[in-house]
């Protein structure tokens, strides 16, 4: 339990020190994820179903397109799988819809 405060006061103090390092990287995933969308709009059509299927890929395209990175660095190093990978996927998944719920904006 203490070794658990210690570090999340530490990550915080790392947060905090690198504020806007961490907002250059977040707005270069909310971007990302826009242009996906852009590109995807030519794809699907403009009905319910089209405009949800093109927002659940363009969810799930980025986090996968950073955790296959390591992967593939992994794999050409030591040719076996890239253990976490997954983890990786759901660390970036979870800051890119953070930051998508904080700027959705209702039309």
């Amino acid at each position: 339990m203490l070794k658990q405060i210690i570090a999340l006061v530490a990550f915080s103090v790392a947060i905090v020190l690198s504020m806007s390092y961490v907002q250059h990287g977040v707005q270069w995933l909310v971007s990302a994820h826009d242009w996906v969308t852009q590109l995807l709009a030519d794809v699907f059509s403009g009905g319910q179903a089209g405009s949800l299927l093109k927002a659940l890929i363009a969810l799930l395209t980025i986090p996968v397109i950073v955790g296959l990175i390591p992967a593939v660095i992994y794999w050409l190093i030591r040719r076996s799988w890239f253990p976490y990978f997954m983890e990786i996927v759901w660390v970036v998944w979870l800051i890119q819809a953070g930051a998508l719920v904080v700027m959705y904006k209702t039309l």
